[in-house]
């Protein structure tokens, strides 16, 4: 599960009676605690190629979230990246938004996915229009949520700046023990992340296509094929891998290789609780978990290198040749295992699960 859906079963494991509303659901996907609860689809999963393709059907998704009647609930929390925020509670009631970013693909990454070389003419076309209403739209419906929960700074910045809003911030989970630190160490980097464009996962393939240094590519998404491509020999893809496929890779690379500006970022916490260092852009959520070996014990990027040991490396521009000075800096000796994965305890579920718990008794008490 990515990182959105383990916040998701901490939040049905504290609200067991609770019903899920969602656009679109694929059963088998998720946790056993998330598919047993009840959840309650919108018209998106019945459209051809909803399930593959489900972007195309952007501009209905707010119809389909306001379509969903939640008359007969006392209380909304909703996990939103995209248009969950925009749910209507009933008068009267609370709605707490839990926001992994502002919807993205309109604000901070709207030319990664309408804009980019590889978008077509009618999508150029007709995309600033379709924004233009989106946009309208995210931000007038901020005024439904009576409390926003950021995953990061970062994205609590992003909150701001867009609706104009404070948020509280809690960071995601990462369950530690799903990992080990004592595996012995392959000598390939890894990427692990979803094939889209703005993930940038293109930077790590050139960097190490141009350095020959092995490379694992580990997701799938519409960009694989363009990655193929561009790749050099000693680049590996690999497609869907089970959570304990991923955590053995985790355990034994050199590092983890992390391009993209994210929102938090739960994969370098999970590389840290495997033992394994991050090389990661000076940007975004990894500013909050990643200690530069620079700037460990030094103060550094605010909320993450109070620890006394670095966790990973940074490079500064979101380019192949800035990334391929990281690779040639990163020295794997300079990293503790057991140093990362404490690192990485700070984030652990029970944390989060703590935080979430106090919210919720919050809501409870001004529910009298």
């Amino acid at each position: 599960m990515r990182g959105g859906e383990w916040c998701l079963d901490v939040f049905c494991e504290l609200l067991p009676g609770a019903t899920i509303f969602t656009l679109l659901h694929i059963p088998g996907r998720l946790s056993a605690r998330i598919e047993s609860m009840p959840i309650r689809t919108s018209f998106i999963g019945r459209l051809p190629g909803a399930r593959t393709l489900h972007q195309r059907y952007l501009p209905l998704f707010p119809f389909a979230i306001e379509r969903f009647d939640l008359s007969g609930y006392d209380f909304v929390l909703s996990s939103s990246h995209c248009v969950a925020k925009g749910a209507a509670a009933p008068a009267g009631r609370r709605h707490v938004c839990y926001c992994h970013t502002p919807m993205r693909y309109i604000w901070d990454f709207y030319d990664d996915y309408f804009a980019g070389p590889r978008a077509g003419l009618a999508t150029k076309i007709v995309m600033p229009h379709v924004a233009r209403y989106l946009r309208s739209w995210d931000v007038r419906t901020a005024e439904r949520v009576h409390r926003f929960v950021a995953n990061s700074a970062h994205v609590a910045g992003r909150i701001r700046r867009v609706y104009g809003r404070d948020a509280e911030i809690v960071h995601p989970p990462v369950d530690v023990s799903r990992f080990r630190a004592d595996h012995a160490r392959g000598d390939y980097f890894l990427v692990l992340s979803a094939l889209v464009p703005y993930k940038r996962v293109e930077i790590a393939v050139r960097a190490c296509t141009e350095r020959r240094l092995p490379l694992v590519v580990a997701g799938r998404g519409p960009e694989r094929a363009e990655l193929q491509r561009i790749a050099g020999p000693t680049i590996r893809f690999e497609g869907w891998l089970r959570e304990e496929e991923v955590a053995d890779l985790l355990g034994r690379a050199r590092a983890l290789v992390f391009p993209g500006v994210e929102d938090f970022g739960i994969v370098p916490l999970e590389a840290m609780a495997s033992g394994c260092p991050v090389i990661a852009l000076r940007a975004g959520g990894a500013l909050e978990t990643v200690v530069d070996r620079g700037e460990a014990g030094g103060g550094g990027p605010a909320g993450a290198a109070a620890s006394a040991a670095p966790t990973g490396v940074f490079f500064d521009r979101q380019d192949a040749e800035s990334l391929g000075e990281a690779l040639a800096r990163f020295r794997p000796g300079d990293f503790d295992p057991a140093k990362l994965r404490a690192h990485a305890t700070r984030f652990d579920r029970g944390v989060f699960r703590e935080r979430i718990l106090a919210l919720l008794r919050e809501e409870e008490a001004r529910l009298g």
